[in-house]
């Protein structure tokens, strides 16, 4: 019975049925086992056309399998070939290729014709195409005499070349005697026929080797035409050759090389008509004529050109069209365009078809009894006609079979039997060609059988396709089923896609999909099966890709690749550049996971690619590699349009290196002036290349052009051609004119001369031009050489002039020049300000006043006003030493000043003067004053002396700058603790004329602080302190002897001694482990004594301060044995002095500030603890 036809996939279905598939009778994958009878099938044949080389030996192939091996006839030209008859032709063994030996002797000729190879054994008969053969032939050209052509310029021209007809045709090209190809263009060009078209020619046409040759590559030989002699001449030169060479030259009529619209040479007229046949290329042409050069156009009427098929070709002469079908038959219109006119040509395409397969038939393999088709469908213009063979006979004569009938491009076959075996042939065939297809029909009875190897090792990549094979054979077609595991049902889940030739398909593999898989085939004669195993592994992956990089020239660029695969696999990397090996270069060197490049060229750019496989699978991964610079120099400048103020420069622009350029920078060289430099000129955009640039006369130009990107700017390009402009008149004048005398009879004219460049000609001069401002005289004018001053003499002292200068040449003058004003000589104020008046503001501060004086009397420009003050001193100091006096000046016209920093309490005296530009008026009359008494500084020195049990004495010197008439001392005083507090403050009242001091009724052995400062009648000084230490009674000194010699109090002292030694033990430990001493912990719970602020409410301080003048007296720094505390500061300093002065000048010349008196803070009652005590004061007041 008939195999039944399955579909080509079939998914498993999620059911629990089978998964069994009842394959077709589609045998293309369905071989049939060479072991089995089988028909013949050729498997290889010469092909249809078959040119031969006539130098070689002559081979027809014909190569066929069968079971048995078949048999070989050939037939030529529709009769038997009776090869044994032929010496020269011969039969390969086993083969039925033939080979004709026309080496040794015979011709090609004699062995052109149809050849058809047979192939049969007892099961059928195949047969092959009709072969045509024939040898290549390479002909020559025939002689002939080509007359040398004269045209006049501007014509047309068509080169003929007409190569002999060969076989196969000859390749066409137009060279000259150095075998140089011509060049071709929109004017010249080479046709599809071979001709050498020319739209116009030109005298640089004129040669005389246009040469045509032709190549015949089947035999590998170049035949040439003889040489065509060409000369372009104007009107003229034609019309005296004519006379001369009429004789014997081919002559082109003598037309009007005007300009003219466009004509076609080819094809001729407004319309033509072209066939092609479909799957070949369409090639149509239109080459115009005229002046000038037209250019061509290519449209199809009512429709488009196929966009990925169509091409153009020889200058857009030539329009093709690849793999045409009949949808591109149409009208096409090629349009020749100049621009006095246009024309146009329609062509009419029409595509015919050689016949070509729909449904080919196909092997076909039955049991006894099935039933089965052969199908034959084609198609072609016009529509092929199809016919049987069988066996290589007409079906209409061939043996008659019960087992089938014919019915149009169909065989049915019907209850067949093994007599019903056959090769079938179908023939397709039209005017255009034919097609031949053989088929057999095998008759068997065989158990099913697979192919496949058993236990194939398949491995995949997980979620990708997994197909296990399946090979089969059997007849009946056996069904097929799958399953998995050693005891596993069928496969039936819908994962699964089981193809007609036995495949499984695993559409998305994953990792529970690996195993052993088992193959059965079953039919009505048996079963087989077969085992075969999956593995899944894991992808491939690149998780560090290369990066996009951007490198300038010369650097180092580095690309990274990491890959991660199956740790089964072994994965191998591997660089790729533009899809190609990388260089043979050392700078590039490949580690495990990068890629370097060192010393990047500009032939380094590309795309770099990252290729990591294994046998399973491969990833790529792509990056680019930009290399860029700055730009190279532009080159080519051109100047052009050159007038006598502007010229256009214009240049090419270098290469970019792979950074656009953002702007050209232009500079200008003046040769007659400033050789060798450089300056700018202009700057325009990166797209542009020309520059409309400004000249000035008189300058020998050169320019240069620089590019910009945005790495940087190139190198200069090489200098233009020089270009002088003409001399003209200046367009400027000096610049910076001024009028200033020097001396008071005289005016100095100064001006900033001009550059050469601005000079615009030869001989610059200068014509300075002066008259008085309020006067009603003539401009007073010379001329001077290329100088930058001029001084004019015998003015009067300090007057306005009107002052003028312009520069001229030797063409003329500059533009009237400004004019600026200026002023003779000055000379020295004549007049004292007057009404000198003094306001004492304070102790260190006092306003004056003063009257303007006229300004005629100034002679000169008002600087302003200075005042000389200084401070009175006694006869003998005056005598001494030089009188200090101090200046102030006040800018302006001001008329009043402060003068600040004065001293208290004395004497000064002050005048005023007028200043000008050249110096100091008379002085005003001096002007007496004094300051108001201030506070005094600290006495100068402090000392205490002969401390006794309840007593001291205090001896001082007097404050060095007192600021006034001393009224007072104050002397305040408190004890001091054991633990360093502060006792009751004392206040005690000195006159001022006392210099010592006794201070009684203290208590004995105990630490004071004294502070002491003078007064005027303003208030108190600064103060002075200093500490001091009262005496211990004797009484009390002995009887602390006389203890000291008990033996109790010896014994009580060892065990405090012990006590003490063992509390240093412990504290030295604390230490070690970050404890404190009990001493330092009562240290740090008192503040700073010095920041202790003032009680207000009471006037008394706060707790006692060590720090500066306060500090109490400690081992190592206590006072000198004199008791005497000095100044070190200097005595001219106000701070040190109790007045200080912080303030500034105003812009009048006043003074403005805070005066103010700086004094040590008092020592404040109370008994609030302090830092602990020295061991000095310990010892002091230890009872």
């Amino acid at each position: 019975m008939q195999l039944k036809i399955m579909p080509k996939k079939k998914r498993l279905s999620a059911g629990r049925v089978p998964l069994i598939l009842f394959l077709c009778q589609m045998i293309s994958a369905l071989e049939v086992p060479l072991d089995l009878v089988q028909p013949p099938t050729i498997t290889q044949q010469s092909p249809k056309d078959y040119i031969i080389d006539p130098r070689e030996n002559i081979v027809i192939q014909c190569e066929a399998k069968g079971k048995p091996p078949p048999s070989f006839s050939w037939t030529r030209n529709g009769t038997h070939f009776d090869i044994d008859k032929d010496p020269l032709v011969a039969m390969k063994p086993g083969s039925g290729t033939l080979v004709i030996n026309i080496m040794s002797e015979g011709k090609a000729e004699t062995y052109e014709g149809i050849y058809q190879c047979t192939a049969r054994n007892e099961r059928g008969a195949a047969i092959s195409n009709n072969i045509v053969i024939r040898p290549s032939r390479s002909p020559l050209w025939t002689k002939e005499k080509l007359e040398p052509i004269i045209l006049q310029n501007g014509q047309p021209l068509v080169l003929p070349c007409r190569p002999p007809i060969g076989l196969p045709p000859a390749i066409i090209f137009w060279m000259d005697n150095s075998f140089q190809r011509l060049t071709q263009s929109e004017r010249v060009s080479q046709g599809l026929n071979g001709d050498l078209y020319f739209s116009n020619v030109l005298p640089e046409d004129t040669r005389e080797d246009y040469i045509c040759y032709a190549r015949f590559n089947h035999t590998q030989t170049i035949q040439q035409k003889q040489p065509i002699s060409l000369k372009v001449i104007s009107v003229d030169e034609l019309n005296d050759t004519i006379a001369a060479n009429l004789s014997d030259t081919e002559f082109y009529g003598a037309k009007s090389s005007r300009e003219r619209p466009p004509t076609f040479l080819t094809p001729e007229g407004n319309a033509s008509h072209k066939e092609e046949l479909r799957g070949n290329v369409l090639s149509l042409e239109c080459i115009a004529e005229g002046l000038p050069t037209p250019l061509i156009y290519w449209i199809k009427e009512d429709g488009t050109l196929p966009a990925n098929r169509t091409f153009y070709r020889n200058f857009q002469k030539t329009l093709q069209i690849i793999q045409v079908s009949e949808a591109d038959s149409g009208n096409y219109q090629c349009i020749a365009k100049n621009a006095l006119g246009a024309i146009h040509h329609t062509i009419s395409v029409t595509v015919k078809a050689a016949p070509y397969w729909i449904m080919a038939p196909r092997n076909l393999v039955l049991s006894p009894g099935e039933d089965g088709t052969l199908i034959c469908r084609a198609n072609g213009n016009p529509k092929p006609r199809i016919s049987w063979l069988t066996n290589g006979v007409p079906i209409e004569i061939a043996p008659d079979d019960p087992s089938r009938r014919i019915d149009g491009d169909t065989v049915i076959f019907s209850n067949v039997q093994e007599s019903s075996s056959a090769v079938y042939q179908c023939n397709a065939s039209n005017q255009y060609g034919y097609l031949l297809a053989n088929a057999f029909v095998n008759v068997l009875a065989e158990l099913p059988r697979i192919l496949t190897s058993a236990d194939t090792l398949y491995q995949v990549i997980a979620n990708r396709p997994a197909f296990l094979d399946c090979a089969f054979f059997g007849s009946p077609l056996p069904t097929v089923e799958w399953f998995k595991g050693a005891k596993g049902s069928a496969l039936h889940e819908d994962i699964y896609v089981l193809h007609e030739n036995g495949t499984l398909e695993i559409p998305v593999a994953q990792k529970d999909n690996a195993g052993t898989y088992t193959c059965v085939a079953r039919n009505k004669l048996g079963v087989a099966k077969n085992e075969v195993h999956l593995e899944i592994k894991d992808p491939t992956r690149i998780i560090k890709q290369p990066e996009y990089a951007v490198v300038q020239r010369g650097s180092t660029v580095s690309f990274e690749c990491k890959v991660k695969h199956d740790h089964t696999l072994i994965a191998a990397v591997t660089w790729l550049k533009d899809n190609g090996e990388l260089p043979n270069d050392e700078r590039f060197t490949v580690d495990k996971d990068h890629l370097v490049v060192t010393d990047v060229r500009d032939d380094d750019g590309g795309t770099y690619t990252c290729v990591a496989n294994t046998t399973l699978d491969d990833v790529s991964a792509s990056a680019v590699l930009s290399v860029v610079d700055v730009p190279n120099p532009p080159f080519d400048l051109e100047l052009t349009n050159q007038l006598d103020k502007s010229v256009q420069l214009s240049w090419t622009p270098g290469d970019d290196n792979n950074s656009p350029i953002t702007k050209f920078i232009i500079e200008y060289e003046d040769a007659m002036h400033e050789a060798g430099l450089w300056h700018h000129q202009a700057e325009v955009s990166g797209t542009q290349t020309t520059a409309q640039l400004k000249l000035s006369p008189y300058v020998n130009y050169s320019f240069r052009v620089m590019a910009e990107n945005s790495i940087g700017r190139s190198l200069p390009s090489e200098a233009s051609e020089q270009y002088q402009t003409k001399a003209a008149e200046p367009d400027k004048n000096p610049t910076s004119v001024e009028g200033l005398g020097s001396e008071p009879d005289n005016l100095v004219i100064t001006w900033k001369p001009l550059n050469g460049f601005e000079s615009n000609g030869p001989d610059l001069q200068y014509k300075v031009s002066w008259r008085q401002k309020d006067g009603d005289d003539e401009w007073t004018s010379v001329v001077v050489a290329n100088v930058s001053k001029y001084i004019v003499s015998g003015t009067p002292t300090f007057v306005p002039y009107l002052i003028k200068v312009q520069a001229l040449n030797v063409v003329g003058f500059a533009p009237e020049p400004a004019v600026v004003m200026g002023h003779s000589g000055e000379d020295l104020p004549m007049v004292a300000p007057g009404n000198v008046r003094v306001s004492v503001v304070n102790s260190t501060l006092a306003e004056v006043h003063w009257d303007p004086v006229p300004l005629k009397s100034i002679r000169g420009h008002l600087q302003g006003y200075r005042i000389y003050y200084w401070k009175a001193q006694s006869s003998s100091l005056r005598n001494r030493r030089h009188i200090e006096k101090k200046i102030l000046t006040f800018q302006g016209s001001k008329t009043h000043g402060m003068l600040p920093g004065l001293e208290p309490f004395s004497h000064y005296t002050l005048n005023v003067r007028v200043v000008n530009g050249k110096g100091e008026g008379p002085a005003s009359p001096d002007r007496a004053f004094s300051t108001p008494e201030g506070v005094p500084s600290a006495p100068s020195s402090l000392k205490i002396v002969n401390p006794t049990l309840d007593s001291v004495t205090l001896e001082w010197d007097p404050p060095s700058h007192p600021n006034g008439i001393l009224t007072e001392y104050t002397l305040k005083y408190q004890p001091i603790n054991s633990t360093h507090e502060l006792g009751p403050l004392i206040d005690l009242k000195i006159p001022a004329n006392k210099t010592r001091w006794i201070l009684k009724n203290l208590n004995f052995s105990t630490r004071y602080k004294f502070y002491f400062y003078a007064q005027t009648s303003v208030g108190p000084g600064s103060q002075i302190t200093e500490e001091a230490i009262t005496t211990v009674d004797e009484a009390m000194a002995s009887r602390q002897v006389d203890i000291a010699t008990q033996g109790w109090f010896i014994g009580l002292m060892c065990a405090v001694a012990l006590l003490i030694l063992i509390l240093l033990i412990v504290c030295f430990i604390r230490r070690n482990k970050g404890g404190k001493y009990p001493v330092k912990e009562k240290e740090d719970a008192h503040a700073d004594p010095e920041i202790q602020p003032m009680k207000e409410d009471d006037g008394t301080f706060g707790e006692y301060s060590d720090a500066e003048d306060h500090k109490p007296l400690k081992k190592g720094s206590r006072t000198p044995s004199d008791r005497t505390v000095k100044k070190e500061d200097s005595d001219d300093s106000l701070v040190d002095y109790g007045e200080g002065v912080n303030g500034q000048f105003n812009e009048d010349g006043s003074f403005i500030g805070q005066y103010s008196g700086k004094k040590e803070k008092e020592p404040a009652e109370g008994n609030e603890s302090s830092e602990a005590p020295s061991p000095v004061n310990a010892m002091n007041s230890f009872v």
